[in-house]
C-alpha cells in the first residue's frame, strides 16, 4: 500500500558552464522535481521526476505533494489490475485541471507521479521498464491509454489491431535489441553557450567515441547559424548526420529563410523552428522548406496537440518527451499515433533523467508498436549521469538496453542531499540564487 509521498527540489548549477543552453534558455540549471511514493508491506519504492531548468522547480513540488494524494492508500495491484487507474486518479482532480486543462506545471507533476507507479510495478517485477511494458498482452497494453478526445483519429479497434499485428515479432525484435542496442545522436557537442574551439574540440571526441549523428544548437542569428553548419561540415565531413535546434525563436518566415539557409549543410532536421504551440506555423514552415523535415514535440502538451500536428502533417519527426506528457500513459497514446501517421518516434532527452527515462520507450515503441528502428534515435545528452544508481549505457553512438529492474530513474542519496535546493552544499554558497 502506499503510505506515503515525497518530493524534493534537486538542481544542478549547469548554467555555470553553459550546458544546455540554446538561443532561448542560455542559463538553465538542469532541475528534477524528484518524487517518491513510499510503500508498505515489502513493495518497492517508486521514484519519479519532472524535469526543469531551474526556477519554477519549486512548483512542480508543490504540485506533486498536492497531487499525490489521490496515491496514498491505495495498493500496487491496483495499478497492475488497471494501468490508467493513476492517471485517470491524477488527471481529473477537477479543481487541479482547471490550472491547465492537461498542461503546464500540474502536468509536469502528474507526470513524476505516474511514472513513479510505473516504476514500482517494473521494479516488482523484476524487469526494466521497458520489457515489462513488452511482456504486457496488446489488450493489456491498450487499457493504459486514454482514446478520450483522439479516438477520432485512432480508434481502440485500429490501435488493438495494430498491437496484434506485431506481437509475434516481439521475441526477435527483443533479441535484437539486446544485441545491438539503439541509435541515438548526441546534443552534447554543440550548445549555444560553447566556442568554436570547444565546439570542433568535442565534435571530434565524439565522432571517436562512435557518434555519427550530432545537433548543434542555432538561433542567434542567420550569419553564425550558417557559419556554425560549416564550422560542423569543415570539422566531420558529410559522412555524419547533422540536425539543428533552433528551440522556438523564429516566427514562421524567419523560420523558412533560415531554414533555406542552412540546407545546403544536408541538414536531417530542423527542430522547434516556432512556437511549439503553432500547428499551422509549423505545416507552413514543412509546406515551404521540403524536403527538409521539421522535428517538434518536446514541449507539445498532450496528447491532443500531437494528434493535431500528425493529422496536419506538421512534422516528419515526433518528439515525445518523458515528463512535459502526463507519463508513460500518455506517451504510448502519442507513440501508437505517430504509428499510424508513419511518423518516426524520436524523443527529446537533454536534461537531468531525460536519456535514462526516454531510452524505455523508445524501446517499448520498437518491440511493441513500429516493429522497426529505421530513420529513429534517441537524443544524448552527456551530462549527469553519474547522478543515477543505474545510468545510461552508450556504446558507438546507441544506448544498450537497461537490464535492472524499473526505470533507472533511482538518483544516489549523496546526490540528492548536496543538490537539494536551497539548502544543499552545492547552493548553500551560491549567489545567483
Amino acid at each position: 500500500m502506499i503510505i506515503g509521498i515525497s518530493a524534493r527540489d534537486i538542481r544542478f548549477p549547469t548554467s555555470r558552464d553553459s550546458h544546455g543552453s540554446d538561443a532561448m534558455n542560455p542559463d538553465p540549471d538542469y532541475s528534477c522535481a524528484y518524487a517518491s511514493i513510499e510503500m508498505s508491506g515489502g513493495d518497492p519504492t517508486g521514484h519519479g521526476l519532472t524535469f526543469t531548468i531551474g526556477r519554477g522547480n519549486d512548483l512542480c513540488v508543490a504540485a506533486i505533494k498536492g497531487l499525490g494524494v489521490h496515491l496514498v492508500g491505495r495498493k500496487l495491484d491496483e495499478f497492475e489490475e488497471d494501468l490508467g487507474l493513476a492517471s485517470r486518479l491524477l488527471l481529473n482532480d477537477s479543481q487541479y485541471r482547471w490550472l491547465g486543462p492537461e498542461k503546464g506545471v500540474v502536468h509536469l507533476a502528474a507526470a513524476a507521479l505516474i511514472n513513479a507507479v510505473w516504476d514500482a510495478l517494473a521494479k516488482r517485477a523484476g524487469k526494466p521498464l521497458w520489457r515489462y511494458v513488452s511482456d504486457l498482452s496488446p489488450a493489456k497494453f491498450l487499457s493504459a491509454i486514454d482514446f478520450r478526445h483522439i479516438r477520432d483519429y485512432l480508434p481502440e479497434e485500429a490501435a488493438l489491431e495494430r498491437l496484434e499485428s506485431q506481437y509475434a515479432g516481439r521475441a526477435d525484435r527483443i533479441e535484437r535489441l539486446m544485441k545491438d542496442g539503439y541509435p541515438a545522436y548526441t546534443t552534447s557537442a554543440g550548445w549555444i553557450g560553447y566556442s568554436d574551439v570547444e565546439i570542433v574540440r568535442k565534435l571530434k571526441v565524439a565522432h571517436a567515441e562512435g557518434w555519427r549523428h550530432f545537433k548543434i544548437k542555432v538561433g542567434g542569428n542567420l550569419q553564425q547559424d550558417v557559419e556554425r553548419c560549416a564550422l560542423f561540415r569543415n570539422t566531420l565531413g558529410n559522412d555524419v548526420r547533422l540536425s539543428v535546434d533552433a528551440n522556438q525563436v523564429w516566427d514562421v518566415a524567419d523560420a523558412v529563410t533560415a531554414s533555406r539557409a542552412m540546407a545546403p549543410y544536408d541538414i536531417y532536421w530542423i527542430e522547434e523552428p516556432t512556437s511549439p504551440d503553432d500547428i499551422l506555423g509549423h505545416k507552413a514552415i514543412a509546406e515551404q522548406v521540403a524536403p527538409l523535415k521539421l522535428a517538434t514535440g518536446e514541449h507539445a502538451h498532450n496528447r491532443v496537440m500531437f494528434k493535431q500536428f500528425l493529422q496536419a502533417e506538421a512534422i516528419g519527426f515526433c518528439q515525445i518527451d518523458a515528463c512535459r506528457l502526463a507519463g508513460v500513459n500518455e506517451v504510448l497514446a502519442v507513440m501508437m499515433m505517430a504509428d499510424k501517421a508513419g511518423i518516426p518516434v524520436c524523443p527529446h532527452a537533454g536534461g537531468v533523467g531525460l536519456c535514462e527515462y526516454v531510452q524505455h520507450l523508445s524501446m517499448i515503441d520498437y518491440v511493441c508498436i513500429s516493429g522497426t528502428m529505421d530513420d529513429r534515435v534517441i537524443e544524448h545528452a552527456a551530462h549527469l549521469h553519474e547522478h543515477f544508481l543505474n545510468p545510461i549505457e552508450i556504446r558507438n553512438g546507441r544506448y544498450i538496453a537497461p537490464t535492472k529492474p524499473g526505470y533507472s530513474i533511482d538518483m544516489w542519496p549523496q546526490s540528492l542531499a548536496d543538490h537539494e535546493f536551497p539548502g544543499g552544499p552545492v547552493w548553500a554558497e551560491d549567489v545567483h540564487q
